[in-house]
């Protein structure tokens, strides 16, 4: 058993060594100190609406928001509006593929709430 598990370890650092690489793929992260923080919009405040939008944004190989779409819905169609729109406007640390830059799709979520 001892001598199976070895020679699955040789055999990985054989395959490194001779060029052979592991495909990692590495998924766009937003840069928050490049954009806002959606705020809240006036009506949704009025109304304490509050929820969670799950987003989807396809970031370029330089890290610009190509496509933004709402993945699941907080419940309230203004807030939904106002986390997309603000955080198109951020600025991503590209995704990469092999170590090389690449247009991806990556998913944010932005929780809606009151501090206490």
């Amino acid at each position: 058993m001892k001598m199976r598990n070895v020679n699955v370890c040789i055999g990985l650092v054989m395959a490194l060594a001779s060029g052979v690489g592991l495909a990692a793929d590495v998924a766009p992260i937003r840069d928050v100190k490049s954009c806002e923080a959606p705020k809240y919009p006036k009506a949704a405040l009025v109304n304490e609406e509050t929820g969670t939008v799950q987003m989807a944004f396809l970031v370029a190989a330089d890290g610009k928001v190509l496509d933004a779409k709402v993945e699941r819905s907080s419940g309230s169609k203004s807030l939904d509006k106002a986390a997309l729109s603000a955080l198109s406007l951020c600025k991503f640390k590209p995704g990469t593929k092999d170590g090389k830059a690449e247009q991806m799709w990556t998913k944010v979520e932005f929780i809606w709430g009151f501090k206490d």
